[in-house]
């Protein structure tokens, strides 16, 4: 289930739990407290914790649930999916942040030699070509 740790700064970290390959990954993220993200975080909290003390019955004669099979509902409780794309964003944004290489990487890729200018500059160059190439087309239609 997720968690919540308020900060001083205006920052709330949510914990979330995913299931990927039959083990449990534990996903941390800090965002803004006026982002929608947090808002729609602690509304669900305030929705857990209003249903926890209603779901147990107090009138008499009502069968509760047995303890063992109550224990076994909340332990198997299904958590969210984790896809192997996921997974791999997690690991490698983990792995910038512990080596220390972001700046690095954001620097690098601002460049003349990172891939994704050279990609964009080569859809560029490919937009260009068509629109040369429909024009003629379109002069050669009408005499």
């Amino acid at each position: 289930k997720p968690q919540e740790k308020p900060k001083d700064s205006g920052k709330v970290m949510i914990t979330k739990t995913f299931d990927f390959a039959g083990e449990e990954v534990k996903v941390t993220k800090e965002v803004d407290s006026n982002s929608k993200e947090a808002k729609s975080f602690l509304k669900q909290q305030e929705k857990l914790q209003s249903a926890a003390p209603a779901s147990l019955p107090t009138v008499s004669g009502v069968k509760r649930p047995s303890g063992m099979s109550s224990l076994l509902g909340k332990i198997g409780a299904k958590k969210q999916k984790m896809s192997t794309l996921e997974k791999s964003k997690l690991d490698w944004e983990n792995f910038k942040e512990e080596e220390g290489i972001v700046e690095e990487l954001a620097i690098h890729n601002r460049g003349k030699d990172g891939y994704i200018e050279r990609k964009a500059f080569l859809e560029r160059v490919d937009h260009r070509q068509f629109e040369i190439e429909r024009d003629i087309r379109l002069s050669r239609m009408k005499p």
